[in-house]
């Protein structure tokens, strides 16, 4: 395997050093972090933005994979192209404000909108991702169906007065859910909102987070999920449109070893919580709310499919290894896990895959794969020791067993989605 040197990154939105499994991750690796900033993000990849190095070297692991293609694999060199780039980004999430309202754009609408904003848009990829919850974790994803938002609006009326009775109307006469009817009702009312008069819509935020706090304080049986999350939402982005929106929002919490999958095109919003995401390797995010950044409000309201209901939460099995596939090619991701003394196959790829430890610590023994390449280690199956902050390259045809020590052992391996080999 290759070890590897991998980015933290400092966000506003991130959590600080104690409570920051990215920053303790980060730490246990050797990093030295500055602790009064908040740790939001562990890049490990090949994206420009936050790239990998080889640990023994300081190359960039593109670099090493261009000149070692072998270990990329040749599957995923035809299917996804080599020149070194992986086609997926693996990362941890440490979550302690709210991040944006957002979405990621299909491949057409990143192209276009990457050469027209290259410094807003930094590649023409799009991203779909994924998010594994490795602690409670809590996500606005995907619009609610019709008849739940026709009851916020109705329940609501700081809702309904910034959207405006012209654009109620349609959602309110309850056209089907699948019909083009209820999306254009849908459209209208989500555009009519985040398209609103600033100055309204934060009379209106503030106006509702004061009715709320009294009924939170009076009458708490009458006092919601959502209601506590507008609360939350104010009181971190205060008067911001984007607290409106999460009435149009489907709110998902998720346990730990559950996932939630995102195509493009979908609105969501992490609010709280840790995990570990992958993605195809983009960096593209067009937001609307809930942010300080720059807004593309007409672009993602135009981008969106609307259509409506929960997401898809995907779980973890009873083996020892649980693989969550997507339906997505560019990745898919392994969890596994060894209590003390016991050990775990991790599953093999036709792709190099990446391996974060993260917790306890085990030996690795490593069967296959390109023994010859340089700064690998474990060749041969000599046993190589990998604890909680480790990160590898595991190069395509390799296939890794781990030993648990004391402790036991906690992985996850991210990799090209076995559908697209």
């Amino acid at each position: 395997m290759l070890r590897l040197d991998c980015e933290a990154k400092d966000y506003d939105w991130g959590r600080p050093v104690a409570t920051s499994e990215v920053a303790q991750l980060a730490r246990a690796a050797g990093k030295e972090l500055d602790a009064a900033r908040p740790w939001a993000e562990l890049w490990m990849g090949t994206h420009p933005s936050g790239p990998s190095r080889v640990k023994r070297t300081g190359a960039l692991l593109s670099d090493w994979l261009a000149r070692h293609p072998e270990a990329l694999g040749d599957r995923v060199a035809r299917r996804f192209g080599g020149g070194g780039g992986l086609p997926f980004l693996f990362k941890v999430l440490s979550v302690e404000t709210a991040l944006s309202i957002q979405a990621h754009p299909d491949k057409p609408l990143a192209a276009k909108l990457h050469a027209e904003r290259p410094h807003a848009y930094r590649d023409a990829n799009h991203k779909p991702e994924m998010a594994l919850a490795i602690e409670d974790f809590g996500a606005l994803c995907g619009f609610v169906p019709l008849g739940e938002l026709a009851r916020a609006l109705r329940d609501y009326p700081e809702l309904a007065g910034v959207v405006g009775e012209d654009l109620c109307a349609p959602v309110l006469a309850g056209p089907p859910e699948d019909g083009e009817a209820a999306r254009a009702a849908l459209r209208g009312a989500f555009t009519a909102l985040m398209t609103a008069d600033a100055g309204a819509a934060r009379g209106a935020v503030e106006r509702l987070a004061a009715r709320l706090g009294r009924v939170r304080d009076r009458e708490p049986w009458r006092f919601g999920l959502k209601d506590s999350l507008v609360l939350r939402l104010h009181a971190q982005y205060p008067g911001d449109v984007g607290v409106l929106a999460a009435f149009f929002l489907n709110y998902v919490q998720l346990a730990a070893g559950e996932a939630l999958y995102l195509p493009a095109n979908e609105p969501h919003a992490y609010v709280w919580g840790q995990i570990v995401e992958c993605m195809a390797t983009s960096d593209n995010v067009v937001r609307a709310g809930l942010t300080p950044k720059l807004r593309d409000t007409d672009v993602l309201c135009e981008m969106l499919t609307y259509a409506t209901g929960p997401p898809p939460v995907l779980t973890r099995g009873a083996g020892d290894v649980s693989v969550y596939a997507p339906p997505f090619d560019e990745f898919q991701v392994a969890a596994a896990e060894a209590g003390p003394g016991g050990s775990v196959a991790l599953p093999e790829s036709a792709g190099a895959s990446l391996l974060l430890v993260l917790r306890g610590g085990a030996t690795a023994t490593v069967a296959g794969g390109p023994a010859a390449a340089d700064a690998l280690e474990g060749a041969g199956g000599e046993p190589l020791d990998v604890r909680r902050g480790d990160v590898f390259l595991v190069p395509a045809g390799a296939a890794v067993t781990l030993g648990a020590h004391g402790d036991g052992v906690v992985a996850y391996l991210a990799s090209v989605n076995d559908r697209a080999l």
